[in-house]
């Protein structure tokens, strides 16, 4: 058995897209997924299974939510092992102590790649925010009481690829991964 990591966009969200963690862990079983932790209640779930592609896997839940909860949200599935590799990869700017500064990874579903995200979005704003991809995912940090500044504040919540990526907090990945 492999463990994995769903993270589901968009779920519980001011009050949209809602989903009981309970209910979404008895998905996971119905399909044969064990071991089923939730992490918050925004969508990210541990589970083992045999061992998988994890776009199949993405491709599984997602339906799972779809005729479970009648909602259609963008998936993204990674092992365990792959986002611990991700975390020991992160740049020193990354993930520290300051609260002034707000760290975030984005997590890019394919077909989308980190060169595609800046050609759809821009560069990230120099002096307000600061981004480096590794494999799938983008570590990006920005000053909090600038956010409004930034260039991919608005621009990962855009239409075209709003659906193509999803994100979390350092702290939040960081939990993740201890699942």
């Amino acid at each position: 058995m492999t463990r994995y990591v769903a993270l589901l966009r968009g779920i519980n969200v001011s009050g949209k897209n809602k989903i009981a963690m309970a209910e979404l862990k008895e998905g996971f079983a119905e399909l044969g997924y064990r071991d089923a932790a939730t992490c918050l209640n925004s969508g990210n779930v541990a589970f083992s299974a045999e061992e998988g592609d994890c776009l199949a896997l993405s491709g599984a839940v997602r339906a799972m939510v779809r005729s479970r909860f009648g909602l259609d949200v963008p998936v993204f599935v990674i092992t365990q092992e792959e986002l611990r590799d991700i975390l020991a990869h992160a740049p020193d700017w990354w993930g520290g102590e300051d609260r002034e500064i707000y760290d975030n990874l984005i997590f890019l579903l394919p077909p989308l790649t980190h060169e595609g995200l800046v050609a759809e979005i821009g560069e990230p704003r120099a002096g307000y925010e600061q981004a480096c991809p590794y494999k799938n995912a983008v570590f990006w940090s920005f000053v909090r009481k600038d956010y409004q500044k930034t260039n991919w504040w608005s621009g990962t919540a855009g239409a075209n690829v709003r659906d193509a990526l999803t994100i979390r907090t350092a702290n939040t990945v960081r939990k993740i991964a201890g699942l």
